[in-house]
């Protein structure tokens, strides 16, 4: 943003004056559900606090606090700030498309080192609860209500509010296990490239929230998000998904895909929430704004949630080769049947596997797929998605991974691998000869297999027949929904 040697820049809380070597910023007497400036002294109170906080990051900028006098006597007061160059702003190198990646890693580096000291305390870590992150979005929605149907679109919305309340359901153990290992701080709040300045001696990081504490404690997931929103918003996606990984090289976290996502989504639904509130002040240019980050909270909501996938069919069929594909590509996580078996069961040499009987008995494999249930229920629960490869030849295994999958508010995408019988049979005896697999089944208990196949019908088929292992695992993909990324 150039205003020139001087000018006046106007936000939805706020009027910066730009006078040569200076920025005064006045608060206007505001009312929002977040805030309320209407009493001159509460507005003071919030430019000493503004400067006290933003000096953690940018000492140097924020100069103090200064009256405004009308007729000798005191009328307000402003925030007095050292005049930044626009030019070196991360928001207009982004927009001339020059090189981010010197910039975001100094950035990813400030912020890494600035939560690793931020304050803690029992009050702080309360932020990120399951309930508090409800409450976050709700208040966030009460905000929007009076502009769905006129700026955002309340389909959307409607999307938006499912999705959240989902994720947050069955998030709890992940939310919980970020609190314990101490990633809950007084941090920022407010990321944005605009108030990010790349200068000769280091970045300066200005603007942090300083009306609500409660809106700046939280994650550091949430506050390195913010910034890798807005730099989606920017058209530098890319620049994002770099500076989350440098941060968490010097944070040494490392952060499930599911969380990234979620406060991603989190962020630009706020700032939709702000555009909303600047179009009601008269800024009609701020109502596209408004509509594609509302649109890119429900892409990144959607990405956020976490998937159960059940790979199965009969031996032979090529689900394990799809199975292993699948994770490989998208970076899931993998459950065997046939692994948890062995884990589970001591194999006696010379005992002879069959369906229905030994370690294949139905009251062993009944405990073998509750095994693989409850392993897979505990990673959605931390926001990972989960493939189970088994032959899921049991309608009420297949009933008991929906149950999971409800209760974790996950997504349950079924998937059947089916062959001719006799590629089947080579691969089996390939299998076997080289001794490459876990898995004993065999011809015989391939057709003893078919024959008590419940009917799946809510399956997708997954053809392995005339196809090469790459493209039965790109078609899988394809069923998966391709456009997954992981941030």
């Amino acid at each position: 943003m150039d205003v020139g040697e001087t000018g006046v820049v106007e936000t939805h809380i706020s009027i910066l004056c730009f006078v040569a070597d200076r920025v005064y910023k006045l608060r206007k007497a505001v009312q929002f559900g977040f805030l309320d400036f209407r009493q001159g002294t509460t507005r003071q109170q919030d430019c000493e606090r503004e400067v006290a906080l933003n000096r953690r990051l940018a000492p140097d900028v924020y100069l103090g606090v200064a009256e405004v006098h009308l007729n000798g006597e005191v009328i307000d007061h402003m925030v007095v700030m050292r005049r930044l160059p626009s030019e070196c702003r991360l928001a207009a190198i982004a927009r001339r498309g020059d090189d981010l990646g010197e910039w975001l890693r100094k950035v990813a580096h400030v912020m890494a080192s600035f939560h690793r000291s931020a304050l803690r305390s029992p009050e702080i870590s309360t932020a990120s609860t399951g309930a508090a992150v409800h409450a976050n979005w709700g208040a966030n929605f009460s905000d929007t209500e009076p502009f769905l149907g006129t700026i955002l679109d309340a389909d959307v919305d409607e999307r938006i509010r499912s999705l959240a309340s989902r994720w947050v359901n069955g998030r709890h153990a992940l939310l919980e296990a970020r609190i314990a290992s101490g990633r809950i701080c007084d941090g920022h709040g407010d990321l944005q490239a605009e108030d990010i300045f790349c200068l000769d001696d280091g970045v300066r990081i200005l603007d942090c929230v300083e009306f609500s504490d409660q809106l700046r404690y939280g994650d550091v997931c949430a506050d390195v998000a913010f910034l890798v929103m807005d730099l989606e918003r920017l058209g530098r996606a890319d620049a994002g998904r770099q500076f989350l990984d440098d941060y968490q090289e010097f944070a040494e976290d490392q952060f499930p895909a599911s969380l990234v996502h979620h406060y991603v989504a989190l962020r630009a639904y706020i700032r939709a929430k702000v555009a909303c509130l600047r179009v009601e002040q008269g800024h009609e240019d701020s109502r596209t704004e408004a509509c594609q980050l509302h649109l890119l909270a429900l892409d990144h909501l959607r990405q956020a949630q976490v998937r159960l996938v059940l790979i199965g069919g009969l031996p032979g069929s090529g689900k394990s080769t799809v199975a292993a594909g699948v994770a490989h590509q998208l970076g899931w996580g993998i459950l065997r049947s046939d692994e948890v078996r062995r884990e589970m069961i001591r194999t006696d040499e010379g005992d002879t596997p069959g369906f229905g009987s030994g370690r294949y008995a139905p009251e062993v494999t009944a405990t073998v797929y509750t095994a693989l249930l409850t392993r897979a229920e505990e990673q959605l629960m931390r926001g990972e998605s989960v493939i189970l490869d088994a032959s899921w030849i049991d309608a009420r295994c297949r009933d008991a991974a929906r149950d999971v999958a409800h209760r974790t508010g996950g997504d349950l995408v079924e998937l059947r691998c089916v062959v001719r019988p006799d590629i089947a049979e080579r691969r089996m005896a390939q299998r076997h000869s080289q001794g490459i697999d876990v898995s004993e089944a065999t011809p015989e208990v391939r057709v003893a297999m078919g024959d008590a196949m419940d009917p799946w019908s809510s399956s997708r088929i997954i053809d392995t027949t005339e196809v090469t292992e790459a493209e039965s695992i790109a078609r899988a993909l394809e069923v998966l929904g391709g456009g997954i990324e992981r941030p």
